[in-house]
């Protein structure tokens, strides 16, 4: 049997994009929700799993954190980086994919 090149075109390659796009924003509301949670019972999988989410949304995040200050609501504070964060993923990953699709 003969290796058959793929046909890939630039909307194969930009919905490609929209779904990366869309598993980190996931990931993002992930580390959201877990961040609300603090008593999260121990499990190597799962531990290992958040590790892993934390490795690659704080980077990202991180760079709004810097510009964006915590809201102080009486003795905590609300982040709104993610927010921030997540609405400039969309749009920005909106642009790159109409331009890739042409």
């Amino acid at each position: 049997m003969s290796w058959l090149p793929l046909a890939i075109s630039r909307a194969d390659i930009a919905d490609y994009l929209v779904t990366l796009m869309y598993v980190y924003v996931v990931l993002i509301f992930i580390k959201i929700i877990t961040s609300w949670v603090r008593n999260i019972p121990y499990n190597r999988f799962l531990s290992a799993f958040l590790q892993f989410v934390d490795d690659v949304v704080n980077p990202y995040l991180n760079i709004f954190r810097r510009v964006i200050p915590m809201v102080r609501i009486g003795p905590g504070g609300l982040d709104l980086s993610p927010m921030i964060a997540t609405f400039v993923l969309l749009i920005v990953g909106g642009i790159i994919t109409s331009l890739v699709r042409g």
